[in-house]
């Protein structure tokens, strides 16, 4: 289902008592990161605090932060479906002949309703428009003690190519500077960074706009591992299946979308010093350090009347941007396997905090194959990042972590099994002896051909047969037990 904003997702959350509402009056700097870290690792509810100190703005946190909520997020059962479908637009031999045009056009239909709608009146997000705003009447979370400050956790950064006008929208946190700036956190890797890179290049001011709280498949479409070509809006559209409504900024010429609930207009100046941000408690459980990068000056803020703050915690899993990345590992899947077909499942485990770890089961057809896998894994976009690839057999289960360990405790010759490359990685990995550059790791667990080297005989796994399955199944009830 498509909902209409934020607000439209709070109340089905709460519709399905899946979301608690907190009355108590409680502190932005660090109680509200306490209560909401005790509930993510109990799996609980969404928490609508009513009452924040010091603002007048309700805060919602851990909307996404189940299986079930994230399926609720992007209106679906199973997170596989929206993967499955993206597949079928995408594997154009299910088109080949007129029959299967015809059939196809129900999906047709659905790829023209990605496309989003510019209005041309203010959208609700503009409800009210501050022109000389404070980012200190927002609920802003200091999160941990060792934060370098405020950060916004959930904002969509959306930018302008000045090349080909193209917008593009990321999630980049913005640590809190004063009442009209922050920091922007764009590294080196992203999307935002290059088209700050370009904008240096013109010597003037880049201008940005930065989205709060909007409906859930516009919010994770911010943070989708999308092909440059391909634009967030569109996707967001796909997954919910009706258009983006976008509206003007009030300030720049920045398209938004028109029913979110804050609007932070201003810009970036290329000539600025980069300034100091960080440090900041981050989704890899350990504190990144802080760093220089580019200031967001706020020049207008807008906002419905009654508008709620969105915001998030990151820190050691489970936590609710885990289930955001499981939704990406859901839905990219088939698109991983329609370009390596001997794919036949893949994990990242929620330990791995999105790119340490992938756990990846094969078809496995030749000597080597494992290794060609790790190595195309690592060329493929943000995966490059990946900093530990385990291969196993296709009729091992990528989310077994017992069985996976089982077999990487005894399937492999370290010298043999164990691949050490050099690469780019994240500007988060704290481990590496220089930042974005170190080493990574591939492990191949399969089962080893002789033509792989292997001269002994590889033993089978012990499995009771068939036949004596089927009996204790069909008495069990007999036994007591």
């Amino acid at each position: 289902m498509a909902y209409k904003d934020l607000q439209h997702f709070v109340k089905v959350l709460e519709e399905k008592n899946l979301l608690r509402r907190v009355k108590a009056e409680v502190s932005a700097e660090l109680e509200i990161t306490e209560i909401a870290d005790r509930i993510s690792k109990q799996y609980g509810p969404a928490l609508l605090f009513e009452n924040v100190k010091g603002s007048k703005y309700p805060l919602l946190i851990n909307a996404m932060g189940t299986y079930e909520r994230m399926n609720l997020a992007l209106g679906v059962d199973s997170l596989d479906e929206i993967g499955s479908t993206i597949g079928d637009f995408i594997d154009m031999s299910n088109y080949l002949g007129l029959m299967n045009k015809f059939k196809s056009l129900p999906k047709f239909a659905r790829l023209a309703a990605v496309f989003p709608l510019k209005l041309p009146t203010k959208g609700s997000c503009q409800e009210v428009i501050e022109e000389d705003p404070d980012l200190d009447s927002l609920p802003v979370l200091k999160c941990w003690p060792e934060d370098g400050g405020k950060f916004i956790t959930l904002p969509l950064v959306i930018t302008k190519d000045p090349e080909t006008g193209i917008q593009n929208m990321g999630m980049y946190r913005l640590q809190v500077f004063d009442k009209n700036s922050t920091g922007m956190h764009w590294h080196l890797h992203k999307d935002g960074r290059e088209i700050y890179e370009k904008y240096k290049k013109l010597v003037g001011k880049m201008p940005v706009s930065v989205a709060l709280g909007c409906d859930p498949a516009i919010t994770y479409a911010a943070t989708a591992p999308l092909p440059k070509m391909i634009d967030e809006m569109m996707f967001a559209g796909f997954l919910r299946k009706s258009p983006v409504k976008l509206v003007k900024s009030i300030t720049n010429d920045i398209y938004v979308p028109a029913d979110a609930e804050f609007i932070l207009e201003g810009y970036v100046d290329v000539n600025e010093p980069l300034k100091l941000e960080g440090p900041f408690g981050d989704h890899t459980g350990y504190y990144s350090l802080a760093d220089y990068y580019p200031v967001f000056h706020v020049t207008c803020v807008t906002h419905k009347k009654d508008a709620v703050y969105p915001t998030t915690i990151v820190g050691k899993p489970p936590m609710e941007d885990c289930y955001i990345g499981k939704a990406t590992e859901r839905i990219f899947l088939p698109l991983l396997k329609m370009q390596y077909p001997e794919i036949i499942e893949f994990n990242f485990p929620l330990e791995g905090v999105f790119h340490n770890c992938v756990i990846v089961s094969i078809k496995k057809r030749y000597p080597g194959h494992a290794k060609k896998i790790m190595h195309s894994l690592w060329g493929i976009g943000q995966m490059m990042y990946t900093k530990m690839i385990i291969v196993v057999d296709e009729n091992v289960d990528p989310h077994d972590l017992s069985t996976v360990a089982w077999k990487v405790f005894n399937n492999i010759d370290a010298k043999r099994d164990v691949v050490i490359v050099e690469g780019p990685l994240d500007a988060l990995d704290h481990a590496s002896n220089l930042p974005h550059y170190g080493h990574k790791m591939g492990i191949d667990a399969t089962k080893k051909w002789s033509s792989e080297g292997h001269t002994r005989e590889w033993p089978n796994d012990i499995e009771m047969c068939q036949e004596i399955k089927d009996l204790v199944e069909k008495r069990w009830k007999e036994y007591g037990i």
